[in-house]
Order: C-alpha cells, then structure tokens, then sequence
C-alpha cells in the first residue's frame, strides 16, 4: 500500500507570514515572560497570538512586528490583571518560574533573553502595574521608541513618557545598581557553593554582605519564609545547617538561571530548589530561592 501523498504546501505568501512569526516568536516569547513570570502562561500568549494571526487579514498588516507585539502585550496586561488575585492570595513571597537551560536557544533568542532577564529584576518588576510594566519593558527593554509604546497600549505618548519616568525610578530604587561581568559572578558563586558544600560558618559568612536579604518562594507547598530574612547569622546556619541536618546528602550544581549564573540543590539526590545571588561582585548582596515544586517542573528533578 502507497503512503499517502504530503499535504499541499502553503502557497508563497502564507509561507511568507509564517516565516515572519517563526522569526519573532522568541521576541514575542521574552516580552510574555518578562510580564508574567510563568513560562507556560508566556508561552499560551504566545499561543493565543499565533491563533489571531493565522486567522487575521494579512493584507491589511503594515508590520508584523509591531502588529504581533501588540497583540502578545496586550494580552499578557489581560493575563496579568486576571493573575492579581491569585498573587495577592499566595502564601508566602511570589518569585517568577525560574528558566534554567533554555531550550532550543539561537544567537538571536539567546540575545533576546539575555537582557535583563534576572529573578532579581523580574521580582522588582512585580511591584509594578500590569500597563506600567508593559511600558517600561518595551521602552527601557525592548528599545521600543514612545510613539510605538503608545500605539501598543493604546494611550497618549505623554502618558507613557510618566508610566516609563514612575516605573524607572522605582526600580532604580529597589534594583540593585552594580554590573558585574558574568565570569566574576560565576566565580563567587562557584566559591558560596564550595562553602555551602561544606558546611563551614565562617567561610560561608565571609562572602556575604552584611546587609543582604533572602527570598524564598515555598507557595505553600513546601516550607518557606513568610518574611524575607536579613539576619546573616541566620542566614550562615539555614547553608551550615543542611550538613548538619543532611550529612552527604546535599548536593550543589551550578545552571545558568535566568541568563545567570545560579545553582541548584539536591537533598538525598532530589531537587530541593533553585537559586540565583545578586553579588556586587565581591560579596552576595541576595539570595532568590524557588522551592514551589510547581514551578520546577522544567527543572532536572534528580541527580
């Protein structure tokens, strides 16, 4: 029996727009996470945009770009709005879904995730409105000028300029302000390990701030802090103290989270969480710790 014959192929210009969203698709899939946080609510908007432009008039399309950001910025203000209640209600701190080992990463979407993309920045960007952060993401972001955040948002190109001035001054404000080269960052990271791994107080202590702050995000599901920790002596024994509690059972392997360097950890050969550091280059300055099980699906789960 002869196999059946290929299905007919799209005639040239319906192959033309399909290039074109295959070409903004990591684009479209790095403004959708930078808004919500969540890689599989990103990627439905991403989903959900590709279903509209498949069914739209193309003819009528002046820019593909500009026509599927809106429509993937649009939607992702929609999804966030529908979010407030259930981040409000979530017990405990609400960190973003971590992406560890991005798959299926090209030059040009590895460039689009690269810039600012941190948990750390992401958890700023949480105290933002669901308009003010599209603003301020296609702006200082994504290099959008005004007159097209304000076509996206569908407001006055005033109106933007003061959404993206609030938004940019509140993260100057709660961001940390040090660049640090990414081998510099790995560096202290691979050494935090090393003292994590071994359990010594003094070690550990000695490449943290004084004023550094720890976030842990349980949701509920896993034990968690409901506050954010400061003390650095606490801080030193909750490291030392897994040793202690778990002798040989505690295990550290660094992964680029997030388009940073950050480590995960294994207790008794299972995930246990994920962590990112903000280090000005000397010293970690905080600590993110994502231990909701829902959120480290993605996540090699063992060993």
């Amino acid at each position: 029996m002869s196999a059946p014959p290929p299905p007919p192929s799209p005639p040239p210009e319906e192959q033309t727009f399909l290039r074109a969203f295959a070409a903004l698709r990591p684009r479209l899939f790095a403004i959708a996470y930078r808004m919500l946080g969540v890689r599989a609510d990103a990627e439905d908007v991403v989903q959900d945009a590709w279903l509209r432009w498949d069914r739209t008039e193309h003819a009528g399309v002046q820019s593909a770009e500009a026509w599927l950001v809106t429509v993937v910025t649009r939607l992702s203000i929609d999804r966030l709005r529908a979010a407030k209640a259930e981040r409000e209600a979530y017990i405990g701190w609400w960190l973003p879904e971590p992406l560890v080992e991005l798959d299926e990463r090209t030059p040009e979407s590895a460039a689009e995730m690269a810039s600012d993309l941190s948990v750390a920045f992401l958890w700023v960007l949480e105290r933002l409105g669901p308009e003010e952060r599209a603003a301020f993401l296609l702006r200082q972001v994504f290099d959008h000028d005004y007159a097209e955040v304000a076509e996206v948002l569908g407001k006055s190109e005033a109106s933007c300029r003061q959404m993206v001035h609030r938004a940019a001054e509140r993260v100057r404000q709660e961001r940390p302000r040090f660049t640090v080269p990414k081998e510099a960052h790995g560096s202290l990271l691979a050494r935090f390990m090393d003292a994590a791994r071994s359990g010594e107080r003094d070690a550990i202590k000695a490449l943290l701030a004084e004023s550094i702050e720890l976030v842990g995000d349980g949701g509920g599901k896993v034990p968690s802090f409901m506050e954010i920790v400061r003390d650095i002596d606490r801080i030193v024994e909750l490291y030392a103290g897994m040793v202690d509690k778990f002798p040989g059972q505690v295990a550290y392997r660094a992964a680029t989270i997030n388009g940073e360097p950050g480590f995960l950890r294994y207790v008794a050969g299972k995930l246990e969480s994920v962590q990112c550091i903000v280090t000005d280059g000397s010293r970690i300055l905080g600590i993110y710790a994502v231990r909701n099980p829902d959120k480290l699906a993605g996540v090699p789960q063992t060993l």
